[in-house]
């Protein structure tokens, strides 16, 4: 029996030891860190990690090949501001409508359906920004952990912690709280610290706020945030426009501001000073215009945003990608919806390279990922993407993904 058990245990170590790699063969591969294509490189995987990159590899003839020598190889891409349980109606925003309609289970189904999509075209990892009713989304990452599903990592905010009243605007006093379905109402910076904690109890792993809405955060009540979230090694990023609003999530050391429609070059400077993000979500005309806008209001708010997005490259405030999409446009799904953004990045003249290293690279920094995520090399996770043209000619390119890699499982072949 001893004996039996001996030749068990070598045949399993000759077997792990062994074991079959992945090989991808990379005709053109982006190189994160440089921002650059490199041509013919070989990419080798073992246990959902990449054990090497680099030309001219030795493999084995019993390794699996895996040929996109055709290919733009990529690594997963990243959206840093998603609510994939959220979806209004074409031209018609009523947020407490949807509090009182759709349950959290509801939520969460809409939200499988959405993360798959996302991971299919491309984006092996996003930031889940809140508006998730009561912690839809901790068990939609649950289901991807089980396997009962196929989904993105994800980062995940839980509820959005706020001043009084949340996002809500004209709820009646016999309904008041009924957008604590979504939000934690908190004034001071104790109220505040205990939302940080509940969030994190229910499965949080970064923090957000929303400033100048219903009320501004003073940069101590930020800052109460960021200290709290600091001891589980979490970050605070903030919704804020501009303004007072936005220079206090400044002063209040935010990990990132989210949205920032109207930062000025002060404090995009200061938010470069300091390394902080912008993630920008900065609308097409045909999002905004799905949000209800009229043409007029849709051109020029797209039209200031090319403008703030051209002043935050220029001064070099660190930029990750966000979308905020939550409104699909017709004919399209959520992800096809969102990269409609692309549009304004081109036309403020973003280089395609640039692009894709705020969607990998630049990223996985903001989201504290950066050790194993957002670049091929040895050691990271495999998360791997392949698109038919070239995105440094064009960041469109990115809407032609036909192979999906995530920590090593194929999610997606299309020549398969």
């Amino acid at each position: 029996m001893k004996q039996t058990l001996i030749l068990l245990t070598f045949l399993f170590t000759f077997l792990l030891v062994n074991a079959q790699n992945t090989v991808i063969k990379a005709g053109h591969f982006f190189d994160a860190r440089n921002g650059k294509m490199l041509d013919n490189q070989i990419i080798i995987v073992k246990d959902g990690k990449i054990k090497a990159v680099g030309t001219n590899l030795k493999f084995n003839k019993t390794d699996s090949i895996i040929d996109l020598s055709d290919s733009w190889v990529l690594p997963g891409l990243m959206d840093c501001h998603v609510h994939i349980t959220a979806n209004f109606t074409y031209r018609n925003l009523q947020m407490e409508q949807m509090f009182a309609s759709e349950s959290t289970a509801l939520r969460a189904l809409r939200g499988s359906v959405v993360a798959k999509q996302f991971l299919d075209h491309g984006f092996t990892t996003i930031k889940e920004i809140g508006n998730d009713a009561n912690y839809a989304t901790a068990d939609i990452i649950k289901a991807i952990r089980y396997g009962w599903i196929q989904g993105p990592n994800i980062m995940y905010a839980g509820k959005i912690i706020a001043p009084y009243g949340g996002q809500s605007s004209g709820v009646n006093p016999e309904h008041e709280h009924i957008w604590n379905f979504e939000y934690i109402d908190a004034d001071t910076p104790d109220e505040i610290k205990k939302a940080v904690r509940k969030n994190i109890y229910n499965g949080a792993t970064v923090i957000k706020m929303v400033t100048g809405d219903n009320g501004i955060y003073n940069a101590e009540d930020i800052k109460a945030a960021v200290d709290e979230a600091k001891k589980y090694n979490m970050k605070v990023t903030v919704h804020a426009s501009g303004g007072l609003a936005a220079t206090n999530v400044i002063s209040g050391g935010a990990a990132a501001i989210e949205h920032g429609f109207g930062l000025n070059d002060e404090q995009l400077q200061l938010m470069k000073d300091k390394g902080m993000f912008l993630v920008g979500t900065d609308f097409s005309y045909d999002n905004w215009y799905a949000y209800g806008m009229d043409a007029a209001t849709a051109t020029a708010l797209n039209n200031s945003l090319v403008d703030r997005l051209k002043r935050a490259y220029k001064i070099g405030t660190p930029m990750a990608f966000g979308t905020d999409i939550i409104v699909d446009l017709p004919a399209l799904n959520r992800v096809q919806s969102s990269l409609k953004v692309l549009e304004t990045w081109k036309a403020a003249e973003i280089p395609a390279s640039y692009i894709l290293q705020t969607m990998t690279i630049n990223a996985a920094e903001l989201l504290g990922i950066d050790k194993e995520r957002g670049i091929l090399e040895a050691n990271y996770f495999a998360d791997i993407i392949a698109v038919k043209n070239n995105p440094i000619k064009d960041i469109e390119a990115i809407k032609t993904v036909h192979f999906v890699m995530k920590e090593g499982e194929i999610i997606r072949n299309d020549k398969e």
